[in-house]
């Protein structure tokens, strides 16, 4: 095992990481220090150690994280690709748009799973789906309003699923950065998404959550609990600096909030065949 190579390849994730741990040069020294069987007995715990030193987490935990994003793009992608074709899609624009969110998914499954392997983790395989969710959504591939509030879920869902999550990812350079760019993209498909029901007159809503309204009923209210906040960082919104016409409604818009990996998997396993 090569202690410079690792040391090399960690450099090119995140280009800092010596200067959150020591100096470079006391960071070699560390290691070239010991005798070589210990050296090599000890390369995961130092490891470990310097990933917890350096980011407050430890490679294990950057997996986990790696992986749940990944368990969501799979199941986003399959969805995607079932829908489009099965659902009851409009052809032109319609056809065009979601054919583009299943090439994005597709996208971000390649490169998580690449980023996982690259790390030495072994990539989440797709799971098997029920995407009626145990006959909540039993026209989901049948009904062309229906398949667009579960993808509205969804691509909401992800959203705050990434924002959860990001904190875990400090510090690991463009790791992070990549996954804050999926995050944008998770978001403009939910923008896009919410366009097209409200277009199609199937509800009257944004291109963004106002308060905790989902648009789609309580079977999805799960996804939207906790959008209502109006307070950030100690600070609340509503009339923020004598703006009175900053109200609820635009106070809760204006931040998305983020869900904890349970909430996530409590609104996703339906989703899931057993």
């Amino acid at each position: 095992m090569n202690i410079v190579n690792i040391l090399e390849e960690i450099e090119k994730v995140d280009g800092e990481v010596y200067e959150r741990l020591n100096p470079r040069r006391e960071a070699m020294k560390s290691f070239f220090n010991m005798g070589s069987k210990m050296a090599l007995a000890s390369v995961p715990l130092v490891l470990g150690s310097m990933f917890k030193k350096a980011y407050g987490a430890t490679p294990e935990k950057i997996l986990e994280v790696l992986n749940f994003a990944l368990t969501l793009e799979h199941l986003e992608y399959t969805f995607y690709c079932e829908g489009y074709s099965k659902a009851p899609i409009p052809m032109g624009m319609e056809k065009d748009a979601i054919k583009d969110i299943r090439d994005d998914e597709r996208a971000h499954v390649d490169f998580l799973t690449g980023v996982i392997k690259s790390l030495g983790g072994k990539p989440v395989k797709a799971a098997k789906y029920d995407f009626t969710a145990q006959d909540t959504f039993p026209t989901v591939f049948s009904d062309y309003a229906t398949f667009l509030a579960v993808a509205q879920a969804f691509e909401d869902t992800g959203v705050r699923a990434y924002k959860g999550q990001a904190p875990a990812l400090l510090g690991t350079g463009e790791i992070l950065t990549a996954a804050l760019q999926i995050h944008s993209v998770e978001a403009r498909h939910a923008s896009y998404i919410r366009f097209e029901r409200n277009k199609q007159n199937f509800v009257d809503i944004k291109p963004w959550i106002t308060g905790k309204e989902s648009g789609i009923g309580a079977p999805a209210q799960a996804s939207y609990n906790g959008e209502e906040l109006t307070n950030q960082a100690g600070i609340e919104i509503i009339g923020i600096n004598g703006y009175n016409d900053i109200d609820f409604a635009a106070a809760s818009e204006a931040f998305d909030e983020p869900l904890s990996a349970n909430q996530i998997l409590a609104i996703v396993t339906p989703f899931f065949k057993s």
